[in-house]
C-alpha cells in the first residue's frame, strides 16, 4: 500500500496512542504519592500535629509526596489498607491482627515503637472509693474505641481474667472513642472510672490536660504488644524497605528527628514482625472480639 495511503490511519494511530498517554497520566503521577493513615485514637488535630513532620520526613527519604489521609473510625483504616486507599498505617496491635484477618495475611508491620513490645494500659478513677479492680463492680465504666488494642481489648481481656465481666458486672459501659476523651469523661464525672494508653495518659498529664490530683491511676495491665506501622499487602518491596529503614534511621542526637520522635513518643524504632501480635489474636478470640 503506498505511504500516502497510510498516512490517515496512521494519524489515527497517533492520536489514539496520545490520547493513551494523557489517559493514564494521573494514574503514573499517582504512583509518586505516598498515602498515610493513622487510628484515630486521638483527637484529629491531634494526630495532623503529630504526623505533620514526620510526614516532612519521609518526603525526603522516600522522595515521594506523602498525603496524610484522615479517618473517622479504625475500622476505615482495616478497610482503607485493604482495598489500597493508602500505603501506610498507624495501627494498634488489634487493628494490625484485623487488617491482617481482613486481607489473609497481606498486610505487613515493619516497625514497632520500643516502648510497644512492652506496652501497657492504666485504669483511671476520680471516685475515692475505687482502689482496685474489684471495686468497679456496680460502677459506670467508659473504654476508648471498640477495636483499641489498649482502650479496650487488652483491658477486657485482662478484666476477664480477673473474674470481672464489664457486660454483666458493670453498671453501664460507654465507649469515649478515643484515649483522651476517656480521660475526659471520667474527669468530668461522666463515668466512675475508665482505661486508656499508658503513653497518652502520661502526656495528658504533662500537658496539664488532666488533674492527677482530681483523677488517679488506680491499676495498671501487664505488658503486652501493641502499636506499629504496617504497610498495605502488594506495596512495592523497595519501597517497604526503603520505608522500614527510615523509620530505623531515626536519631535522637538529631535535633529534628528528635523532635518528630518526641512527638511519636518514642526514644527509638525497631522492626517488628507478624508473630509479636500472636498474643494479642488470642485475647481477641479468648475475648470474644473475633470468632
Amino acid at each position: 500500500m503506498p505511504f500516502i495511503a497510510l498516512w490517515p490511519v496512521l494519524k489515527r494511530l497517533a492520536a489514539i496512542a496520545l490520547f493513551g498517554l494523557v489517559f493514564l497520566a494521573p494514574a503514573r503521577a499517582q504512583q509518586h504519592v505516598l498515602k498515610v493513615s493513622a487510628i484515630p485514637d486521638e483527637s484529629p488535630t491531634e494526630l495532623q500535629r503529630k504526623f505533620a513532620p514526620l510526614g516532612k520526613y519521609l518526603e525526603k527519604e522516600t522522595g515521594m509526596k506523602v498525603e496524610f489521609v484522615p479517618v473517622t473510625d479504625y475500622a476505615a483504616v482495616v478497610e482503607s489498607l485493604a482495598t489500597g486507599k493508602i500505603d501506610l498505617a498507624w495501627l494498634g496491635g488489634f487493628t494490625y491482627v484485623q487488617s491482617k484477618i481482613r486481607t489473609n495475611g497481606a498486610t505487613v508491620p515493619i516497625v514497632q515503637r520500643q516502648e510497644d513490645a512492652t506496652f501497657t494500659s492504666k485504669f483511671i478513677t476520680a471516685d475515692p472509693g475505687i482502689k482496685s479492680l474489684a471495686d468497679l463492680k456496680g460502677h459506670t465504666f467508659v473504654f476508648g474505641a471498640p477495636s483499641s488494642t489498649s482502650g479496650h481489648l487488652m483491658p477486657r481481656y485482662f478484666l476477664l481474667q480477673a473474674g470481672i465481666d464489664p457486660d454483666k458486672d458493670f453498671k453501664t459501659v460507654a465507649f469515649s472513642g478515643a484515649h483522651d476523651a476517656t480521660a475526659a469523661f471520667v474527669q468530668s464525672g461522666r463515668a466512675d472510672a475508665g482505661v486508656l494508653n499508658s503513653s497518652v495518659w502520661d502526656k495528658l498529664v504533662e500537658q496539664h490536660k488532666v488533674d492527677p490530683a482530681k483523677v488517679r491511676v488506680f491499676a495498671v495491665t501487664p505488658p503486652y504488644y501493641d502499636y506499629n506501622w504496617t504497610v498495605r499487602g502488594g506495596l512495592d518491596p523497595a519501597l517497604r524497605k526503603t520505608l522500614t529503614e527510615a523509620f530505623l534511621r531515626l536519631d535522637p542526637h538529631d535535633p529534628e528527628q528528635r523532635a518528630i520522635m518526641a512527638l511519636q513518643r518514642t526514644v527509638k524504632f525497631i522492626p517488628t514482625k507478624p508473630e509479636n501480635y500472636a498474643g494479642i489474636e488470642a485475647a481477641a478470640r479468648t475475648a470474644g472480639l473475633i470468632k
